[in-house]
């Protein structure tokens, strides 16, 4: 038997015994998920009915540790490189066989649900999970499917959970003891050596970000909410740059807060809940996100715990700066169960910018979009990836390079083509800081934020009149109701403009190093 006979008998044998594994598995709703993560003590109780966990070591996604099967069906279509990173398929299915032998005989859990809200589209996910919490996760993040459907057809992707199971980089061909493995071939994700929920929810939009601009349809890095009147808004943007602060407000409907698909003739979520960073968060401020940390069905990661009283400590970053709250979509009042609505009126593309010289909202016009979209520039924010510890001036690509298979131009030009049609208005929003780079000046405040995004979409912003910015060429509001004047020129709230013009040049160069890529 040649070696290609042997990698198609052992594929079909593994298939079977996850079939084997998933009969054994148990399937169970939230409240007896959560009375066996309890008795199981993987996470205590907090103040309010909050399930709290620990991570561990992993806080945050581990982007070296992440790859791609190399194999035919996918092979010229995924952009190969330092962040797509090629696995065999060999050593997929020897590393595989392991995990699948470390899960025999241990209590497991498997659920299935979807990922997408439009019917059209919408792919079958079937998670099989070590813990009870991960699968309490995976039942908060994703689209609920009717019990009497569980089982029955054949999932899109199986994703198999084993955080307990430490990978050895020189038998496996990992870079760690934990790895993200996804084959689209045999349409397994596989996941181990990390306890940190995000690296199932950003592997799921992975997947998603290959299968559908195979339909037609643009996956987005992105939260989208519904005004009154049925205008539809987008927010693309990294971890960290407001996209679900500034799309969860009362006076408008959220559609989802991170992931969506724009079809012909929808924007639809791709998600059943929110994954939502709560470091620092203030019930003032944000009133829907901070009550959900005090409900039965929230899951808070990292976040610290008085194990006496069971208080939360939301200010305290002992563990990571990067703690997470994943809850349903229903706790937030607003949200639209559906998660579907139709073509965007306003686009907001989020920059969190570190260097403190960008203006806080500006238009774009059409071949800026595509600029803006393809550099994807923001700063890292501690804790978000391990090893971050401070804000980092990054670009990465359609807001969201570490989840695109694709080459960045797959989705630049799809997002150029639905902008014509649409005749959508785009803006760029600073999220960062002002007055000064990171450490002399400030984070931007929130209220000021909010009442540009509300001048946004109202409508009201686009009809000021606007400066040219000398250093980036943006069309700039010269003024925003609630808003400063010299917080919109951001030059202005300089002590030194001679250091600002220094700082912004600076950034005008890395734009240009960055994107000759694209040329």
């Amino acid at each position: 038997m040649n070696v290609e006979s042997l990698a198609v008998k052992q594929a079909m044998e593994q298939k079977s015994e996850i079939a084997s594994l998933t009969d054994k598995a148990l399937y169970l709703g939230t409240e007896a998920l959560w009375e066996i993560a309890i008795q199981r003590k993987e996470g205590m109780v907090g103040r309010g009915g909050a399930l709290v966990v620990n991570t561990g070591l992993y806080t945050g996604r581990s982007p070296n540790d992440k790859f791609f099967v190399r194999e035919p069906s996918s092979e010229d279509k995924i952009c190969w490189g330092p962040v797509n990173r090629a696995f065999e398929q060999g050593r997929f299915n020897a590393l595989l066989g392991r995990v699948l032998e470390y899960l025999q005989g241990r209590d497991i859990f498997f659920r299935d649900c979807w990922i997408g809200a439009d019917p059209r589209y919408r792919r079958t996910l079937r998670a099989i999970t070590e813990t009870a919490w991960h699968n309490l996760f995976a039942a908060n993040m994703f689209l609920a499917m009717p019990t009497k459907q569980v089982g029955e057809t054949e999932p899109d992707f199986t994703f198999i959970h084993a955080p307990g199971f430490k990978a050895v980089p020189e038998r496996d061909g990992t870079n760690s003891e934990a790895f993200i493995i996804i084959d689209f071939g045999q349409k397994i994700v596989l996941i181990g050596g990390t306890s940190y929920a995000g690296e199932i929810k950003k592997a799921a939009f992975t997947v998603m970000n290959y299968l559908l601009p195979l339909a037609g349809v643009l996956p987005m890095h992105c939260s989208a909410n519904l005004g009154p009147d049925g205008d539809v808004a987008l927010f693309f943007g990294l971890s960290g740059t407001g996209k679900t602060t500034l799309s969860a407000t009362s006076d408008r409907t959220l559609i989802g807060d991170d992931e969506h698909g724009w079809s012909d003739d929808t924007i639809f979520n791709f998600e059943g809940g929110c994954y939502a960073k709560v470091i620092r968060l203030s019930r003032e401020a944000e009133p829907e996100i901070y009550a959900t940390t005090e409900r039965f069905g929230t899951i808070l990661e990292n976040v610290v715990i008085d194990p006496q009283t069971r208080e939360l400590d939301l200010d305290d970053a002992s563990f990571t700066e990067n703690t997470r709250g994943s809850y349903p979509l229903t706790s937030i009042p607003n949200a639209d169960p559906k998660g579907i609505a139709g073509t965007p009126q306003n686009i907001l593309m989020l920059t969190a910018d570190a260097f403190g010289v960008m203006p806080p909202v500006a238009i774009l016009n059409a071949d800026q979009a595509n600029y803006y979209f393809l550099s994807g520039y923001t700063a890292k924010v501690a804790g978000t990836e391990r090893g971050i510890v401070e804000p980092v001036a990054t670009f990465s690509s359609c807001f969201g390079a570490p989840f695109m298979p694709m080459p960045p131009t797959v989705y630049a030009d799809m997002l150029a083509r639905k902008i014509r049609e649409t005749q959508a208005q785009v803006w760029l929003v600073n999220t960062g800081w002002t007055g000064g780079p990171y450490g002399v000046g400030h984070r931007m405040k929130i209220g000021y934020t909010r009442a540009m995004v509300k001048a946004v979409l109202d409508g009201s912003l686009a009809k000021v009149p606007t400066r040219k910015d000398p250093h980036f060429g943006l069309r700039v509001p010269i003024s925003c109701p609630n808003v400063p004047s010299k917080v919109l020129n951001p030059r202005d709230s300089w002590a030194d403009p001679v250091a600002y013009d220094a700082q912004a040049q600076k950034l005008v160069a890395m734009f240009q190093e960055n994107y000759r890529q694209f040329q």
